[in-house]
């Protein structure tokens, strides 16, 4: 406890009007933004009453005249969005991730507006505002807000036209739970595909130590607020929350146990059997959720091509071989050579010498294809991971190729600097780590290919 550094005034302080399950769960979607207002007002008059001149306001997300904020123009997409398009062809519901904001969905949410959908980005509870609302929210929350949402974007899509739901990371989690639910509760519109990016299905190694830790949270000595904190870190990022609450833990691995509930469920009824088609796009390695949950806990129960399972491998060239772990290549492996009941993409070079990659397609019955693309890998990145998948690589936040920013500020996700620890702020470690996807283009041409082969049908 004593290790972690000085908490802050967003660490401590909280926001009144954040939405409540218990409090506010009757309300519709347009009650739910009309609160979001109020609290982004709550918001932006707490962060007034903040030391102007403190150094850790003045670098920080918080600071409305900062370098941050001038990056992403204020960071609108924070709060919930909505893209309309002249004539819908159908709506979708896009949930963000555990500390994240729906910015993450953005590029998503764009590749389908483009495609005829009006579009939907939900504001989770606890995110978008200040670290500190995370040490409240709850799952309950989070699954209210997705009930209310998806009934409002539901109704939008007429008769005859598609409804599709989808998340990255905990939003995968809770759209997949929508989903199942939906299959148990003839009130829900059951979507008509679900879109998943690196979504949770794993319990969290340190679920069982969260539940005591958390403990000692309820304890009214301001001396143990930090008790509360798995990481306090600097908050640097305008769109997803640096530091990390005990609370944050409990949460998603209750989300994520009940999702294995109804998951087995599903499947001891045979109702799996009427899962609408799922799309997942997941890295190989994966560092915060894994990838192996996806396959053994989700996949292995989805029968039928129409469920597809899209796997980015690490960097195959020859000359990274001695410092790749082997666990990437031996899930492949298992799922190439084994039996299936879904599509598998294996999204790889094309050979060991070659920057250059091939998408290696396998159909249930044991079909392979192999297609080429003018993809290649970026020279020093050796992977993809958890947070990158989401993102373009020239977003104006997280892009990784150089001049990615904008008016002369250069986005999070190109920063490279060298030095010893301890010379800045953040972690230098934390700005190796991909923050965006040079492979973007194969999932929005994916996008495009999935809405081209559904028909409009009728509302079910």
């Amino acid at each position: 406890m004593g290790a972690l550094p000085s908490l802050q005034p967003w660490h401590t302080e909280r926001l009144r009007e954040e939405f409540n399950a218990r409090r506010h769960g009757e309300i519709d979607f347009a009650g739910y933004l009309l609160r979001k207002a109020k609290l982004f007002d709550e918001l932006r008059e707490k962060v007034a009453t903040w030391d102007a001149s403190d150094e850790a306001l003045v670098y920080s997300r918080f600071n409305p005249a900062g370098r941050l904020s001038l990056l992403v123009e204020g960071a609108p997409y924070n709060r919930s969005f909505r893209l309309t398009p002249a004539q819908p062809v159908g709506s979708a519901l896009l949930i963000h991730g555990l500390s994240d904001s729906p910015y993450s969905m953005k590029a998503l949410a764009e590749s389908l507006y483009a495609r005829g959908f009006e579009v939907t980005v939900l504001r989770v509870p606890g995110h978008g505002t200040l670290p500190s609302m995370m040490t409240e929210m709850t799952a309950r929350d989070w699954k209210a807000a997705v009930r209310i949402a998806a009934r409002d974007v539901a109704a939008r899509a007429s008769a005859g036209q598609l409804f599709y739901v989808g998340g990255n990371s905990t939003g995968g989690t809770l759209a997949l739970q929508y989903s199942l639910d939906s299959l148990e509760d003839g009130a829900l519109r059951k979507p008509d595909r679900v879109l998943l990016v690196s979504p949770a299905i794993e319990l969290t190694k340190v679920a069982t130590l969260a539940n005591v830790i958390d403990l000692f949270s309820i304890v009214p000595i301001p001396l143990l607020e930090k008790v509360r904190w798995q990481e306090v870190a600097v908050e640097y990022d305008p769109y997803k929350f640096n530091s990390f609450p005990v609370n944050a833990t409990r949460q998603v691995n209750r989300a994520t146990r009940e999702l294995h509930q109804a998951l087995a469920r599903a499947t001891e009824s045979g109702r799996i059997a009427q899962m609408p088609s799922v799309v997942t796009w997941q890295s190989v390695v994966d560092s915060t959720v894994g990838a192996r949950g996806v396959v053994d806990t989700l996949y292995a129960r989805l029968k039928g091509g129409g469920h597809r399972l899209v796997l980015f491998d690490v960097n195959r060239q020859q000359a990274l071989n001695s410092v790749q772990r082997p666990g990437a290549r031996q899930l492949i492996e298992r799922l190439e050579q084994g039996v299936r009941g879904y599509a598998l993409d294996v999204v790889t070079n094309a050979h060991a010498q070659t920057s250059q990659v091939s998408v290696h397609h396998f159909l249930p019955n044991g079909t392979q294809t192999v297609r080429e693309t003018t993809l290649v890998w970026p020279p020093n990145l050796v992977s993809l991971g958890h947070v990158a998948l989401p993102f373009p690589p020239d977003d104006a936040a997280y892009g990784l190729i150089p001049g990615s920013g904008r008016d002369g500020i250069p986005s999070i996700g190109s920063w490279l600097l060298r030095g010893e620890n301890g010379a800045v702020t953040i972690s230098l470690a934390s700005l190796t780590r991909s923050r965006s996807n040079p492979f973007w283009p194969f999932i929005d041409e994916d996008i495009n290919t999935l809405v081209a082969a559904d028909p409009t049908r009728v509302h079910r």
